[in-house]
């Protein structure tokens, strides 16, 4: 079984033999592949450094996460871009928008966002996408920049079922994590009408850890968790949600 965390932070960890212990429960777990998104400068050099240790296993992006556009967006959003010539990365993210803490950088945000994927297009790359109490302003955008070349991941999926699908129509794979497994969320009962075709997992590690280790810090090796949930939910077994969400994570990053 090789199961594939699309979207996690692991890289936060600074101490190196606790980060080693992390990376040794996701093999222990079958979480063997590890998508590492960016949100700012500062992370550029840590997703390097975690690359370098375990290039068989972890993958990284570049991006601005729409939380860290403030005023000076270009100048950042430079510094990010040149840094790409020199790596290799597979998706422009985490971007997006985020209008849950702070609207008044809304404008910023919207640019930013159009830039980046510009970025992803002129490199054939996908986007990873941050949505949060943002779905219009997200949808509105995409639609403009539709075309053969936008695709991606909405991260953290937890809309209705009529976004769910709209996010689809527009090229785009669901990014599901430890909310599936909370009891109120209804993200369950959303994904009964969406084809398994259309998901791949993710942790956001250190956020958002599934059950049983809600409210405590998040970690891919609990992959296995939303694996489980996937499993109930769709009548299958692990493996063929491992099996599934894998493959289609290939689909999108082309490794």
């Amino acid at each position: 079984m090789l199961l594939t965390d699309t979207h996690t932070h692991l890289y936060y960890e600074t101490d190196g033999e606790k980060l080693n212990q992390l990376m040794q429960r996701c093999f222990d777990n079958q979480v063997k592949r590890l998508f590492l998104p960016n949100v700012d400068v500062a992370s550029i050099a840590k997703i390097d450094s975690l690359v370098q240790q375990y290039p068989e296993n972890c993958f990284a992006m570049a991006g601005l996460h729409p939380c860290e556009v403030k005023e000076n967006y270009e100048e950042v959003l430079d510094e990010i871009c040149q840094s790409i010539a020199d790596r290799d990365i597979y998706a422009i993210g985490e971007i997006g928008i985020d209008l849950y803490w702070d609207k008044s950088t809304l404008s910023f945000q919207q640019a930013a966002f159009r830039e980046q994927i510009k970025w992803a297009k002129d490199l054939d790359l996908p986007v990873v996408i941050h949505c949060r109490e943002a779905f219009d302003e997200i949808f509105e955008i995409l639609e403009v920049e539709k075309d053969e070349l936008l695709r991606g991941i909405f991260h953290c999926f937890t809309g209705t079922l009529e976004q769910a699908n709209k996010a689809i129509g527009l090229g785009f794979y669901l990014g599901i994590g430890g909310v599936v497994t909370y009891k109120k969320a209804g993200l369950d009962e959303v994904l009964k009408a969406i084809p398994l075709k259309h998901i791949v997992l993710e942790t956001d590690s250190p956020y958002l850890a599934p059950v049983p280790y809600r409210g405590k810090p998040n970690e891919s090796s609990y992959l296995v968790h939303i694996a489980e949930k996937l499993a109930e939910i769709y009548g299958t077994s692990v493996e063929e949600i491992a099996e599934v969400t894998t493959a289609n994570s290939i689909s999108i990053f082309k490794i």
